[in-house]
C-alpha cells in the first residue's frame, strides 16, 4: 500500500496545478465550522458523533474544472483521507473519507465516506475487503477528478495476479457511483507481479491523463489516456524498459518540455531513484539517477525554471538542482524521513517540509534551500504527527499544509496550517477537526 497521498515524494508548480492546501478560519458561517479551532482543540471521540461536529451538508454540484482533486468539478480542491480513525481498536477499516472544498476552503460538513459495500466493484461475485485511495486525476477528461483505489481481488497464487485497481469516476455530485475495474491488457504487463502503484500524468504530451503501473524485470506498464467509463485505456503497448519497476508519484514536468516525468525505483523502500522522462512515446528515457534515500521531494528550490530534488537519508538531505541535468548539488543536515514541497508564500519558489520527530519548513532562495530561518510546525495535539496533504484548497495561490496527529487507532486531529505572503503560519493551525466525524450517521 502506498503512503498517504501528499506525504512525501511531492512536487509543486507543475502544469497540472500549483500545490497548496487548506486555508480555512474559524470565522466562517456556522454551517462551515469544523469540530474546533486551535492546537488544543479537535474532536477526539470515535464511534459517536462529536458534540461540535458540523451537520452533514450536500455536496455542492459543479460543472467541471481543471483544478486537481476536484471530484465534484466546482472549481475547489477536495481532500482525500485514507486513514480514518476506527470505532474501536482493531476494528475494520472505516473506508475512504472525502471532504469537499468551497471558496472559503474545506467544508467538513460536505463529507463523504466511500466503502467497499457502497462503492467497490465485485470480483468473482465478492466485494473486496481492502479499499485504499492510491491516486487521483481526470482519467476520462470530463472535468471531474477520478479516484483510483486498490483492492484485494481473489487470487490463488497461481499464474498472473488479477488487476487490483478500480476507478471511481467524479461527477457533479462527487464520487457517488460504483467503481469499475481498471483494464490492463495482457500485452502491457510483464512478469507475475501485481499491476499496482499507479501514477497519473500526461507522459506523452497529448493533453490526456495516462497511467503508469508497477510491472517487473525493470519494466513499467504504460496505459495511454483518456480512459473509457468502463475502465479501459485509449491505447496500451508493450511494457517500457526502465531503471526499475516501481513508479513513484506524483508526476511532474521537471524540465518544462511539455511532457510529465516521474521517479522510478528498483524496489519498494529506501534506495536509489531515477528520473524517467516523458516524451511522444511516453516515459521511456532515463534521466538523472538520484542518491539512495527514504524519500524524494521535487520542487523549484533554486533560481531556474527546472525543478530540483531533495532526497532524504538518515544522515543528510541531498539536493540536486536543475533536473534532469542536476549539475548543481548541495547537502543539508538530515531533516527527517519524509519530505514534501510546496510554495507557501506564493513567491514562485517552493519550501521544503521535513517530517519525523518534528515538522520543519525550510525556505528557498536564489541559492537554493537553507536551514536559515526554518520554522517548526506546532503539533496540533499530543501524538504522532505526519503530513497528509499540501494543496490550494481556498484558491489564494499559496500552499497550505494539512497534517494529522493520531493517538492510537481511535483518536486523531487533522490540522490546517495556512500559507500567507509571509510564509506558512506554523505556530497555530487555522482550524482542526477529527476523522471520527466520518463514523457519525
Amino acid at each position: 500500500m502506498r503512503r498517504a497521498r501528499g506525504a512525501g515524494g511531492t512536487w509543486a508548480g507543475t502544469k497540472t496545478g500549483t500545490l497548496t492546501a487548506v486555508a480555512l478560519t474559524c470565522t466562517l458561517a456556522s454551517t462551515l465550522l469544523l469540530a474546533s479551532c486551535g492546537p488544543s482543540g479537535g474532536a477526539e471521540s470515535a464511534g459517536t458523533k462529536p458534540p461540535h461536529a458540523p451537520a452533514r451538508l450536500p455536496v455542492p454540484p459543479g460543472k467541471g474544472s481543471r483544478v486537481p482533486d476536484d471530484f465534484n468539478g466546482d472549481g475547489h480542491r477536495d481532500l482525500v483521507l485514507d486513514d480514518l480513525v476506527k470505532a474501536q481498536s482493531h476494528a475494520d477499516d472505516a473506508g475512504i473519507g472525502i471532504v469537499y472544498g468551497s471558496a472559503h476552503g474545506l467544508v467538513p460538513g460536505a463529507r463523504q465516506l466511500l466503502t467497499p459495500k457502497k462503492q467497490a466493484a465485485p470480483a468473482e461475485g465478492r466485494l473486496p475487503a481492502v479499499f485504499d485511495a492510491e491516486e487521483s486525476c481526470d482519467l476520462d477528461g470530463d472535468g471531474f477528478t477520478d479516484l483510483i483505489v486498490s483492492t484485494d481481488p481473489p487470487y490463488d497464487g497461481q499464474g498472473r495476479p488479477p488487476v487490483p485497481l478500480q476507478i471511481l469516476f467524479g461527477s457533479p455530485a462527487g464520487l457517488t457511483g460504483r467503481a469499475v475495474r481498471l483494464t490492463v491488457p495482457a500485452r502491457a504487463r510483464f512478469g507475475d507481479d501485481w499491476p499496482d502503484q499507479p501514477v497519473c500524468g500526461d507522459f506523452d504530451g497529448d493533453g490526456g491523463e495516462d497511467l503508469v503501473l508497477h510491472a517487473s524485470g525493470g519494466r513499467l506498464t504504460y496505459l495511454r489516456g483518456p480512459f473509457s467509463r468502463q475502465g479501459a485505456p485509449h491505447a496500451a503497448g508493450a511494457p517500457l524498459p526502465a531503471p526499475g519497476e516501481v513508479p513513484t508519484g506524483p508526476a511532474a514536468d521537471v524540465n518544462r518540455d511539455g511532457y510529465d516525468d516521474l521517479l522510478v525505483r528498483a524496489a519498494d523502500g529506501p534506495g536509489k531513484a531515477a528520473v524517467v522522462l516523458g516524451g511522444p512515446a511516453g516515459p521511456a528515457r532515463t534521466g538523472t539517477v538520484l542518491p539512495a534515500g527514504s524519500d524524494v521531494a521535487l520542487g523549484r528550490f533554486g533560481r531556474n525554471a527546472a525543478l530540483d530534488a531533495a532526497v532524504g537519508t538518515t544522515a543528510e538531505t541531498s539536493l540536486r538542482y536543475d533536473l534532469p541535468a542536476a549539475s548543481a548539488r548541495g547537502t543539508l543536515r538530515s531533516l527527517g524521513p519524509t519530505l514534501d514541497a510546496a510554495d507557501f508564500d506564493g513567491d514562485g519558489r517552493d519550501e521544503l517540509v521535513s517530517g519525523g520527530s518534528r515538522l520543519r519548513v525550510l525556505r528557498a532562495g536564489a541559492g537554493g534551500l537553507s536551514t536559515t530561518g526554518a520554522v517548526t510546525v506546532a503539533p496540533p495535539a499530543p501524538g504522532t504527527t505526519r503530513v497528509l496533504a499540501v494543496g490550494d484548497f481556498d484558491g489564494d495561490g499559496r500552499a497550505d499544509l494539512v497534517v494529522r496527529t493520531h493517538r492510537g487507532e481511535t483518536k486523531d486531529t487533522v490540522a490546517v496550517y495556512q500559507g500567507t505572503a509571509q510564509g506558512l503560519l506554523a505556530s497555530r493551525p487555522a482550524t482542526t477537526f477529527s476523522t471520527s466525524e466520518f463514523l457519525a450517521p
